[in-house]
């Protein structure tokens, strides 16, 4: 690859220009539009072109020119769930199921404060932007007493690191002495919990066209959080026009707990409350029979599909060339770094698709189907399909652009399967709102050392309490 950094025009008031060209390109529009050979045009934080060939003659300042041969560019990846904090407590709890997992971490997680989930947060969106993720959510539940602005805290992180993000306000107010999993320490008092929300979302959220920032609210789950927290905030939600989020139907032991405690499933719990929406997703949906799909699909309720943190703990495999083909949203999630020590999403991309053929045959799940679920499906779950997740002209410049040339994936005949089905594509460059955060699969704006250090710092310091 070669660049030309030359200045352009002295016009300082229009926006600078980044041309790339000579690439094979994936836009991962409506009609799954590609280009053997082809430009990208971006104007300040918008995408101004794409199409076949050389860049238009002419463009005025141009500030970078980018020779992309050998490189495959796509949209940026959208992670859709996530536990940002749980990077400082990777490599626990390594043979157990869901339950036996939340048991052994929850004392730990409770020790918890702002300057651990600082660093958490720079070393999850360190190892996520790395990936060719431009775009994350973090499911943010547990919040100490004494644990100070932990939510501030990973926003700060993220802006420092130049990540779009979308954090949620979670939040816990069924402890174990009134029948649910988290230990008392770690929960909420449910009035409380829904005042914090509202405080989250009145501070942080932007629901501009190029926001970096807009808040969600996410009780955890249903057998950590009562019905009375899950109604105030579906109703607290749609009163601020946020969205929201939570834990479905991710193991056969909280089917048990709803059917035991609820009298029905968890999709039908969930429904009963206000929780089936376009302005829903919910996390991992493993165990759902053909009515909840449906349900899903009738509704637009979005399903943010973590296969690797679902082998991790032996969940279970989604049904979800069965949800695409019903018409549900599904976009793909990292999930928790406590589940998924790598905190890579571009992995995801391979394994949703091997994971589907193992449920359901070769022809279950195809390598653009695989990219569609990491782009415009993760953008259309978190309800930014207009902005990102696809290469179009006017929408926001989140792309990413990676080497197929190289010595692990030169002569794969088609650029999408050497992304999806290869390993680990270089990381040549990659835009969020226009502006470089990752350069040579390094990243541009801050030290990688000292993220390394911070959350050698913080784990350490949480394992001492």
């Amino acid at each position: 690859m070669s660049v030309d950094r030359s200045t352009g025009s002295t016009d300082t008031t229009a926006p600078g220009r980044i041309v790339i060209e000579n690439c094979a390109i994936a836009t991962v529009d409506a009609r799954d539009t590609e280009y053997d050979s082809g430009h990208v045009v971006v104007a300040g934080n918008r995408i101004e072109a794409v199409g076949a060939g050389p860049a238009p003659a002419g463009a005025e300042r141009v500030v970078r020119r980018i020779d992309g041969t050998g490189h495959l560019v796509t949209p940026g990846l959208v992670n859709t769930h996530h536990h940002f904090y749980q990077w400082i407590t990777r490599g626990l709890a390594q043979e157990c199921d869901l339950f036996d997992w939340l048991v052994t971490l929850y004392p730990v997680w409770a020790g918890i404060d702002d300057e651990m989930c600082y660093a958490a947060a720079q070393g999850s969106a360190a190892a996520l932007l790395r990936s060719g993720c431009t775009t994350s959510t973090d499911h943010a539940y547990v919040f100490p007493k004494d644990g100070g602005d932990i939510l501030g805290a990973e926003i700060r992180a993220l802006a420092e690191l130049g990540m779009r993000f979308q954090p949620t306000r979670g939040s816990m107010d069924l402890g174990a002495s009134r029948g649910g999993l988290p230990p008392d320490a770690c929960v909420e008092d449910t009035d409380a919990a829904l005042a914090a929300t509202a405080e989250a979302i009145d501070r942080w959220h932007d629901a501009s066209f190029d926001a970096m920032v807009r808040v969600t609210a996410a009780p955890c789950s249903p057998f950590s959080v009562t019905p009375e927290l899950l109604r105030g905030a579906a109703e607290l939600a749609r009163a601020k026009g946020v969205r929201l989020h939570t834990h479905g139907a991710e193991t056969v032991e909280e089917e048990a707990f709803c059917r035991e405690r609820f009298g029905m499933g968890p999709t039908d719990y969930l429904e009963s409350l206000g929780w089936l929406g376009e302005d829903v997703w919910m996390a991992h949906c493993i165990h759902m029979d053909d009515s909840d799909i449906a349900k899903f699909a009738a509704t637009g309720t979005g399903v943010a599909h973590c296969p690797s943190s679902n082998a991790r703990i032996a969940a279970g495999i989604a049904r979800v060339p069965d949800m695409l083909a019903a018409g549900v949203p599904v976009g793909l999630g990292v999930d928790g770094a406590a589940s998924n020590e790598s905190g890579e999403l571009g992995g995801e991309l391979r394994n949703a698709l091997l994971i589907a053929r193992l449920r359901g045959g070769p022809a279950a799940l195809t390598v653009r189907q695989a990219l569609r679920l990491g782009t415009a499906g993760g953008a259309k779950v978190l309800g930014r399909e207009h902005e990102i997740g696809s290469l179009e002209p006017g929408k926001l410049a989140d792309l990413a652009m990676w080497r197929v040339d190289g010595v692990s994936h030169s002569g794969v005949v088609d650029p999408v399967a050497a992304l999806v089905l290869g390993a680990a594509a270089p990381l040549t460059l990659l835009l969020v709102n226009g502006r470089e955060v990752v350069e040579q699969g390094h990243l541009s704006r801050v030290d990688e050392e000292e993220i390394a250090r911070n959350v050698s710092r913080a784990a350490a310091r949480l394992r001492a309490k």
